[in-house]
């Protein structure tokens, strides 16, 4: 499956889950050292972070009034390049 075919896949997804505008809530699992980047995907939001067990990891939580599936799925391709990251 090619990246357009995909991402449509995601975005009808999205759309049949939701009605646009709606909150949105973003979960992450990235290594300690790369939450500042997390944290900018979404400037002057609120965070909830969880560190694990050993405290290597942290999961970010982060609530985001979406306009549009777009929005949600550009927000996801800008984490993508985060190391170490885990969307779920």
């Amino acid at each position: 499956m090619d990246y357009s075919e995909q991402f449509k896949k995601h975005k009808d997804l999205l759309e049949s889950q939701y009605d646009f505008p709606c909150e949105y809530l973003f979960k992450f699992i990235v290594p300690k050292a790369q939450v500042e980047k997390v944290k900018s995907l979404l400037p002057n939001h609120q965070y909830e972070l969880r560190p694990s067990k050993k405290g290597n990891y942290i999961s970010v939580s982060i609530r985001h009034q979406a306009e549009s599936s777009d929005i949600i799925l550009a927000i996801y391709e800008k984490a993508s390049s985060i190391p170490g990251l885990i969307a779920l």
